[in-house]
């Protein structure tokens, strides 16, 4: 009797180990099809409703398209669905404007699931046949028009599960107690300044399995969501080893995350956060492709059922230890003393024409002691001082009164700010300096909130000049900036 009790102890094992093993080699299958299943149409975050619904119309079996709602200023809400097995999922992106990393994978999903006579026949056949699939892409298109977090009424949807003061937050609610989900996916985006833990790498993707509660109880539905939230963590370490975080679990008794958990419905929530060179986050959304369809399969097939919650516990929480630049160790000069500080910078968009284009506008955030934090980007100016960067003595008229300059020889004096009479906040085409309206001038020294611009210097020799938070590199005309 107790060997075959280890017997089947051992057979449990192996079976787990070698449905891992298949669980990870299917992930690497999808990762690397990914640009056979890409939605060439959208390489660029800030879309619009007017851009999806041509790629919505021409969407064709075994997937069907329905308006479902309209949004507050009278945008249509579709639907998307597939399948016809017991299991129904439903995935809504999109519910902040600006977060629409999510979106794009889903397109691609779609064209995933419309294929056929490949290499993923069996795959998508477990899909469809098991699972009932519900996706809502863009679930605040007025937000998307103006590539904002909030709706048209200026409302955070995902603080309205109660009040349900906008029609879309309406339209979710309504979604998940009709079709009564058996898992939910939300998807969203996260600052790509979150980092894992504190091991300064960045957060590239973070999960969380929402709480229904104030006590973060477990319960079959959500023991659910950790289960299949560590499967994906597992199918994705290969690919970003360490850059898997786990969002703070506070339960928000205002969020449709965690009342949706409450409502009975499995709820896992996908942040999409930053990956070096990605700035528009087509390498997470791939990850994002990855991870939906892994768990797509394991709900198809049940096998998350044999993930352990202790993996989905053991991912690193969610850090704010990250800045975009971090400069240790400068010298900078005070009424004459010197002082070491570093100095820590974030890039912020800018939205410009229409929010379908931005810009960078940096700024110091913070300065002092840094050493508990890290950046993305980091330098050892130990050596260094820091000097604001000089002043062009004439005032330029208009910003075209540049072409008239020798501004490589003014760059290397460490020459690139100008005033301007005439020019409006933004970038500068064909230029990496710094300009600014006439009467407008830095601080000196830097301050907290000011466009970093400056040189590091060694015995007054420059060694670097930063322009608008970016490293001036010779011939990269993309940091000029008019404030």
């Amino acid at each position: 009797m107790k060997a075959t009790a280890l017997w089947l102890i051992f057979a449990l094992m192996i079976t787990s180990i070698t449905s891992a093993q298949t669980d990870v080699a299917l992930a690497r299958r999808l990762h690397d099809a990914h640009d056979s299943y890409k939605e060439k149409a959208l390489t660029f975050r800030r879309f619009k409703h007017r851009d999806i619904v041509p790629l919505l119309t021409r969407l064709s079996p075994p997937l069907s398209v329905t308006p479902v709602g309209t949004s507050f200023e009278k945008r249509a809400i579709y639907q998307v669905k597939a399948g016809n097995g017991p299991a129904t999922v439903l995935f809504w992106s999109q519910m902040h404007g600006d977060e629409a990393t999510a979106t794009m994978a889903l397109f691609d999903i779609f064209n995933f699931l419309q294929a056929h006579n490949d290499s993923f026949d069996d795959l998508r056949q477990r899909i469809l046949t098991n699972t009932t699939l519900y996706f809502v892409p863009m679930l605040n298109p007025d937000g998307a028009e103006r590539w904002q977090r909030r709706t048209a009424l200026d409302l955070d949807m995902n603080r309205d599960a109660l009040r349900l003061q906008c029609p879309e937050s309406r339209l979710l609610k309504s979604l998940q107690q009709t079709l009564k989900p058996l898992v939910g996916f939300n998807l969203h985006d996260q600052s790509p300044r979150y980092g894992v833990g504190n091991t300064g790498k960045q957060a590239t993707l973070s999960f969380l399995a929402t709480a229904f509660d104030v006590a973060r109880s477990q319960n079959p539905v959500r023991k659910r969501s950790m289960q299949l939230i560590a499967g994906m963590n597992r199918v994705l370490q290969p690919f970003i080893p360490g850059q898997i975080g786990r969002y703070d679990d506070e339960f928000e008794p205002r969020a449709f995350g965690d009342n949706i958990q409450k409502w009975g419905t499995t709820l896992i929530l996908i942040e999409s956060g930053g990956y070096a060179d990605d700035p528009e986050k087509q390498y997470i959304r791939k990850l994002n492709f990855v991870a939906m369809l892994s768990a797509l399969d394991a709900i198809a097939t049940g096998s998350y059922e044999q993930e352990n919650t202790a993996d989905y516990a053991a991912i690193p929480e969610n850090g704010r230890a990250l800045f975009d630049v971090l400069i240790r160790n400068v010298q900078t000069m005070h009424n004459g003393q010197p002082v070491t500080l570093d100095l820590g910078i974030n890039r912020y968009e800018v939205s410009m024409n229409g929010a379908t284009d931005f810009y960078y506008r940096s700024q110091i955030d913070d300065l002092g002691d840094l050493s508990t934090f890290h950046g993305l980007q980091e330098i050892d100016a130990t050596g260094l001082t820091l000097n604001p960067a000089k002043l062009y003595a004439d005032t330029l008229n208009t910003v075209a009164d540049l072409q008239k300059l020798d501004l490589a020889t003014l760059q290397k004096q460490g020459t690139v700010t100008f005033r301007v009479r005439q020019g409006k906040r933004g970038p500068v085409p064909n230029a990496s300096v710094h300009l600014l309206r006439e009467g407008v001038l830095p601080a000196s020294p830097l301050r907290l909130g000011q466009v970093p611009t400056f040189s590091l210097r060694q015995d007054n020799e420059i060694q670097q000049m930063w322009i608008n938070g970016f490293l001036l590199n010779p011939g990269q005309n993309q940091t000029g900036i008019v404030e």
